[in-house]
């Protein structure tokens, strides 16, 4: 094919589309601040396993010199019965708008997620104005069984992740028998099931040292640049569904 050929794009506006990606990739900075990690889990259990794997999890993060903040589900309206402005909505939405990855960890019920743990990521709007709150983000997924190991849950919340557009990492958690994982005072026992959720954490804090500084750019799209901020609030807003 001809240089002429390949230079004829007449639909593109070439203005929205620098033909030099990598001169723009070199302008970017690096941060020095730790990661900041934003925990969710999915039951509001005294004992909650999910809620145990996922402070076995921070511990680890800590270690590894990441931020962390821990979301508690208690007193979570569900969506659409409260307002937005409710004070754990609000909460949930700052967390998220702080961190620059999450960790989702949920049991397994009925071969899914737990319906607070979707509760949780349905009030994390796709956009607020024109900012999408997850965009760019990483995300590790977990999950506990109650009986033989599965990946149910783990596989939806994948789903959800590329929903909201998150960069989940290629590493995953579940443990199976998790009443068998954990002792009295709900430390998890050494296992091969920790030391995979040791991994998990290891890779999610790389994925998002690679990441936080250039996921604008990685995420940043033609189409949506193409779009004023009101047109796109109003594409995405689930407000309306």
């Amino acid at each position: 094919m001809s240089i002429d050929l390949l230079q004829d794009l007449p639909n593109l506006d070439t203005a929205l589309l620098p033909s030099n990606s990598a001169r723009a990739f070199e302008a970017i900075g690096q941060s020095t601040h730790p990661p900041r990690i934003g925990l969710l889990y999915g039951s509001v259990r005294e004992r909650s396993y999910s809620r145990l794997a996922l402070l076995e999890a921070q511990r680890i993060l800590h270690h590894l010199g990441a931020q962390t903040r821990l979301f508690h589900p208690h007193g979570l309206p569900l969506p659409d019965d409260a307002s937005p402005d409710h004070p754990k909505v609000q909460e949930l939405r700052e967390l998220v708008q702080w961190s620059e990855g999450m960790v989702w960890s949920s049991p397994e019920r009925h071969g899914a997620m737990t319906g607070i743990m979707k509760a949780q990521i349905d009030w994390i709007p796709l956009s607020i104005g024109a900012v999408r709150p997850t965009q760019g983000k990483t995300l590790a997924v977990m999950q506990v069984c109650g009986g033989s190991q599965s990946f149910n849950a783990v596989n939806q919340m994948r789903i959800l992740g590329r929903w909201m557009r998150m960069i989940t990492i290629p590493n995953q958690s579940s443990v199976a028998k998790a009443y068998q994982e954990f002792d009295e005072a709900g430390r998890m026992k050494p296992s091969a099931y920790y030391d995979r959720i040791v991994d998990v954490m290891e890779e999610l804090v790389k994925f998002t040292l690679l990441t936080r500084d250039i996921s604008d750019f990685l995420v940043d799209r033609y189409s949506e640049r193409k779009e004023n901020a009101a047109a796109l609030s109003a594409r995405v807003d689930q407000g309306r569904i």
